[in-house]
């Protein structure tokens, strides 16, 4: 769903000493390993398009960390369409580790001071260091609030990124820091919400750690003398690990490496786990496998629970039509269940940049983005396969678009995926119960074809249907109660994400509310009205 966004992804690579050499090391040199990072973020490219960026370490340069970051797409930022300009900047950056960032943003502005990795300089070497960060911090404000109590303390942007920056400092300014892991002990006690993060110091120390509820997901792999991590399994796999090499890092655990030996570590212990399901259905390459869990045969089996449940009459005439990219699996699954035709009936221009349709009307950004395909559409029962309906603004346009464009005789939307009903606060754009779709027509009530009917009049549609919550766990083949499904069932994993929801409740009761402002943006310690 074009309306729905993503936080950041995270990569890092390292050259370990003292190993066998790594077929996988370019020209086989060890401070050319840095050059894997833009290998790396473009098979992560799908978890942020605003920003992208690297830190690199070189003991045998002065500048011992050094970071290169910028507003825009992997491969503009790393000049990948300029032969001459990247090498130039690979040589630059080179070194025997790295880590990188994508950055798509639910908090902070679109600007290259928000772009990560974020770099703290220090004369003293091991209080220099850069990381980078995937998720969303729950008690962000309350962490604010924690740092700006101090007189002479300063925050100069409305980012948790910034937070997590002052924390960390803060625990390498203390008199006996102790070792990466105690750090990371120290920082679980009190962060709320998801947090993956990468981080590399000025001695060529470095972290990858994964938050103990596990909401966002971080792969990793190693090869010899080669260590690499990524936000998910493709990038590893597209650099040339194995199957076999290449593991999900178990929630509360990080890789660390210290004085050039690798270890993987438990610094907090996970009390429960709560995966975040929309990776599976939304966010994640369909090539991907997260905690050992394939994306693309979630997919299938979404699929298969649509056609399960599909009540319209099927004739020559009824096609399916998936909505580009990521429902595609979905609708072909259940197009061949219902023994009828999965076509492309609607094409997307991949190539139209997010700043060319930035000023344009809702219409005009599906008509730019979608070309509906009279000679599929035209006549047809069409069965449109989404993934997700958020605030159905796009939907709606692309619905008429359909009908207007292409011609379609019925348009019946399928959704492979529950009713989104509450806010996210751990790393998806989408804050308050106002701008979605779905709760001004349940009020709190369950699904019924009455609702249904509404509903689908709301968009345009000839009818609409979801899926119900249980087909999500069968088609992950999780345990529920290992899933963050928050979004569509309202329990949220953490304390600061169900004290967000009740904030987000009371500003939906409040009648002057005009949804511009995002729950995590009033503070937790804010008295909420029951």
């Amino acid at each position: 769903m074009s309306e729905l966004y993503h936080e950041c992804g995270v990569a890092a690579v390292y050259h370990l000493p003292n190993k066998a050499p790594s077929p996988l090391t370019p020209l086989g040199a060890p401070d050319k390993t840095s050059q894997l990072i833009s290998r790396l973020l473009l098979d992560i490219q799908n978890r942020g398009q605003l920003a992208a960026g690297m830190t690199t370490f070189n003991p045998s340069r002065n500048q011992l960390i050094d970071t290169h970051k910028d507003v825009g797409t992997v491969t503009e930022v790393f000049q990948l369409n300029h032969q001459q300009t990247f090498n130039d900047l690979m040589e630059k950056y080179e070194g025997p580790a790295a880590i990188g960032h994508v950055r798509y943003a639910t908090c902070g502005k679109d600007e290259r001071s928000y772009a990560q990795p974020f770099e703290r300089h220090h004369i003293q070497k091991s209080k220099w260091f850069s990381f980078g960060f995937n998720g969303q911090l729950a008690n962000y404000q309350e962490l604010c609030q924690e740092v700006l109590a101090e007189s002479d303390f300063h925050l100069a942007r409305e980012t948790d990124t910034e937070i997590l920056m002052h924390l960390i400092s803060q625990e390498l300014s203390k008199e006996n820091p102790g070792k990466l892991i105690d750090i990371l002990a120290n920082l679980s006690k009190r962060l709320d919400g998801a947090y993956n993060i990468v981080f590399l110091d000025a001695l060529g120390n470095m972290f990858v750690s994964r938050d103990p509820v596990g909401i966002r997901p971080l792969c990793y792999a190693f090869d010899g003398s080669l260590f690499a991590a990524a936000s998910e399994s493709v990038a590893l796999a597209n650099m040339g690990f194995e199957a076999d090499k290449i593991y999900s890092l178990p929630p509360g655990s990080a890789v660390i490496i210290q004085d050039g030996e690798l270890s993987i570590r438990e610094y907090a212990k996970p009390k429960q786990t709560a995966h975040c399901f929309f990776e599976w259905i939304y966010f994640a390459n369909v090539c991907s496998t997260l905690d050992d869990q394939s994306v693309y045969i979630t997919r299938k089996r979404l699929g298969e629970e649509l056609a399960k449940q599909e009540t319209v009459p099927i004739d020559e005439d009824t096609i399916v039509v998936p909505v580009p990219d990521t429902a595609k699996a979905a609708a072909d699954s259940m197009a061949f269940h219902l023994s009828i035709p999965s076509l492309e009936g609607l094409i997307r221009n991949r190539y139209i940049g997010r700043t060319f349709i930035e000023g344009a009307n809702r219409s005009d950004k599906v008509r730019a983005k979608y070309t509906p395909l009279p000679e599929v559409l035209e006549g047809k029962r069409v069965l449109l396969v989404e993934d997700t309906i958020v605030r159905s603004t796009t939907m709606k346009a692309l619905i008429s678009q359909l009908k207007e464009r292409g011609r379609a005789r019925e348009i019946h939307v399928r959704v492979a995926c529950p009713p989104i009903i509450a806010p996210c606060f751990y790393g998806i754009d989408m804050s308050t119960i106002n701008e979605l779709f779905a709760p001004k027509f349940l009020q709190g009530g369950e699904m019924t074809p009455e609702v249904e009917e509404a509903m689908a009049k709301a968009i345009g549609a000839d009818s609409l249907k979801y899926l119900p919550k249980e087909s999500i766990a069968r088609a992950i083949d999780l345990p529920s109660s290992s899933l963050c499904q928050a979004c569509i069932d309202t329990t949220y994993p953490t304390e600061a994400g169900r004290k967000l929801y009740q904030i987000a409740v009371t500003n939906s009761q409040n009648e002057n509310d005009d949804d511009s402002h995002r729950t995590y943006d009033v503070s937790l310690t804010t008295p909420v009205r029951s």
